[in-house]
């Protein structure tokens, strides 16, 4: 089932949105200070790529991911937080989007905390 859902996913946008994302983690690595934020650009594409199947946890961090969500959260964390929620929220709306809007909601949960996040 999870087969079906990804590849469902791929077709109506993810392969789409994880290409952006790896371009946005390509960007990110030009500098130095950018590269834990590419870092997670890059972990955040794989998980918009195949999101079926897998589980996020988060809160998994030191002091260094701390200060790099916070960073993350005033640059850009919230606005991907609030767009994934309502895309989420309105997907679930109809039987069919719920599949997909909860995934939306498990990529949220990452936008928001990135560092220190773990994929299974």
């Amino acid at each position: 089932m999870y087969l079906l859902g990804n590849l469902i996913w791929i077709v109506f946008g993810g392969l789409l949105g994880a290409i952006l994302w790896f371009v946005a983690g390509i960007l990110c690595c030009i500098t130095i200070y950018g590269i834990p934020f590419g870092i997670q650009c890059f972990k955040i594409s794989a998980l918009v790529f195949w999101p079926f199947g897998k589980k996020v946890d988060i809160g998994f961090f030191g002091f260094g991911g701390l200060l790099g969500n916070l960073i993350w959260i005033l640059i850009v964390g919230w606005v991907l937080f609030l767009i994934h929620s309502v895309i989420g929220l309105i997907m679930c709306l109809t039987i069919i989007g719920i599949p997909f809007g909860r995934q939306h909601l498990k990529l949220a949960k990452l936008a928001i905390l990135p560092f220190g996040a773990k994929i299974y």
